[in-house]
């Protein structure tokens, strides 16, 4: 072990912006459905002219606008010479410290919405049973595959 400063101590990175057009674009299909249903129930007149559709439409704009911001600032990480820290969570925080010595295989995932903003998924394997992976999300792809390639390199140099 070296005498490294603690990640902790380090300030976090932020990820890549286009995270939040993601996340607003998952938000957004996800309140599709009470809009709708909002909105079917306006047409059908079942209820006073804008009873539920109004506040409906008002808080999913809300969510749209700031949810995806506020996940995006709670998230974050720092990576040392030893070390990955993944921060994030707006009510139930997570720091995780990851220490590349325990990493066993790194993996680089895109998923179809990912690729389409041109971000990726750095997912660091460890041994062990419970939480044995770590997923570093809203990465440009690009840098994605770039920490996965030094942290690589790290363990092939210290594996030795």
């Amino acid at each position: 072990m070296d005498d490294a400063p603690p990640l902790a101590d380090e300030p976090l990175t932020p990820l890549d912006p286009a995270y939040v057009r993601l996340v607003r674009l998952l938000t957004g299909i996800a309140l599709a459905v009470p809009v709708i249903a909002a909105l079917a129930l306006e047409v059908a007149q079942l209820l006073p002219p804008g009873a539920v559709a109004v506040p409906v439409v008002l808080a999913a704009g809300w969510l749209l606008l700031r949810l995806p911001l506020r996940r995006w600032r709670a998230r974050g990480y720092s990576w040392g010479t030893d070390a990955l820290r993944v921060v994030r969570g707006l009510w139930w925080r997570r720091d995780i410290t990851v220490p590349f010595g325990r990493v066993q295989h790194l993996d680089v995932t895109q998923g179809p919405l990912e690729r389409l903003f041109g971000l990726g998924t750095l997912v660091l394997h460890t041994a062990g049973n419970h939480n044995s992976s770590v997923a570093l999300t809203g990465l440009a792809h690009g840098q994605a595959l770039a920490m996965r390639d030094a942290i690589r390199a790290h363990v092939a140099l210290h594996s030795r």
